[in-house]
Parts: C-alpha cells; sequence; structure tokens
C-alpha cells in the first residue's frame, strides 16, 4: 500500500515536472529575449524529484525495536498504574466423548485428531484405488462388511473404495445423523414448543 502511495506520488510530480520543465531547464518563455538558449546541449545532472528524494521516505515504519520490557507493560500494565493481571479462563468445557478440556464454542481438539487421522487414511486410500485420474462419478467409502447391505443399484455408476477395518463408532453412515442419538423404532412426531 503506501510502496504504491509512494509510486503514485513520484509519478506525479514526474508528470508535474515534465509540464512545467519540459526540457531540464527553465521554460523558454522565461528565458531572456535577446538570448538564444540551446536545449540539445543538456546537463550531465537534470533536476529530478526521484534525487532529492531518494529513499528518503519511510511510511508507517517503526524506527526502533520494541524492547521486551515495553512490549510486557503493554501486555501486563504496570503494578504502580494500570495492573492488567492474567485472568483465569471460566469457558473451559470438558468434552462428553473422552473427557478432555477444551474451550466453550471450539471442538475438542482430542476428538477432532481421531476424525483427522481417519479423514487421511481415508483418503489414502482413495488415492491408491483411484489414482489421481479425474473424478467423474461419485466416490463411496464402505468399511468392512457394508457391501453386502448394499443393493447393486445404489452402486451402479458410483466408484467404491473399500476400507479394511469396521466403521469407528463415532463416524456414522449418514453425516447428518447425530451420533450420540439414539435411533428411535417409532415413527411418531412429537410436536415441541405448542405453549
Amino acid at each position: 500500500m503506501s510502496r504504491n502511495l509512494f509510486l503514485s506520488i513520484t509519478n506525479l510530480f514526474r508528470n508535474l515536472e515534465s509540464l512545467f520543465l519540459p526540457h531540464g531547464g527553465h521554460p523558454p518563455a522565461l528565458a531572456l529575449a535577446g538570448f538564444q538558449h540551446d536545449h540539445s546541449h543538456r546537463s550531465s545532472q537534470e533536476f529530478s524529484l526521484k534525487q532529492l528524494i531518494g529513499d528518503g521516505m519511510l511510511w508507517a515504519v517503526p524506527k526502533h525495536r520494541r524492547s521486551v520490557e515495553k512490549r510486557l507493560k503493554r501486555k501486563f500494565g504496570y503494578p504502580e498504574y494500570n495492573w492488567k493481571p492474567l485472568r483465569e479462563k471460566r469457558n473451559i468445557r470438558s468434552c462428553l466423548q473422552c473427557g478432555h478440556d477444551h474451550e466453550m464454542g471450539v471442538l475438542c481438539p482430542f476428538c477432532y485428531q481421531k476424525v483427522l487421522k481417519e479423514t487421511e487414511l481415508m483418503q489414502s486410500k482413495i488415492q491408491e484405488t483411484l489414482g489421481l485420474d479425474p473424478v467423474d462419478k461419485e466416490v463411496i467409502v464402505l468399511y468392512e462388511g457394508e457391501k453386502a447391505e448394499q443393493s447393486s443399484d445404489e452402486l451402479k455408476n458410483k466408484r467404491i473404495v473399500e476400507m479394511k477395518k469396521p466403521r469407528p463408532m463415532w463416524f456414522t453412515k449418514n453425516l447428518l445423523q447425530k451420533s450420540t442419538q439414539q435411533l428411535s423404532e417409532t415413527k411418531e412426531v412429537k410436536p415441541s414448543d405448542l405453549a
């Protein structure tokens, strides 16, 4: 941003310079009437704003490094004036699945690591089976014993990748269904929020 601003200002001055000083010297209108002014001989050094300014302008760049003491005082304050002590976090919750602590509103990092490992296994298996060919059909990942449950019509025109291990309990077949929710056997719909 600052470099673009510097270049645009330099271009503006260069255009003004060429407009008012087209030959590098005084304009012919200001020359003396009795003397002929030869514009073919240019001086070895022309007037230029770039030479005048050079690299002397710095835009929003700190001149000195901020010391450790000043950084800590900005972070924690001054004990005599304005002290900002460390505060304990009150938004820490225990994961219901694994029991590890995590911040509220954030996925449990321990459970998420399991998901990452399983996803990497699936991706490597897909790459082994299908290679790097472009995907023109839907890819289905089936775990051990799931191929018999699927009908041949459902698997038609789909690429199948088989994993040689059972499906993890937390990884449901339907990803829109909650893994902690038990499947109900009744088909009744109970209305809620009637009051």
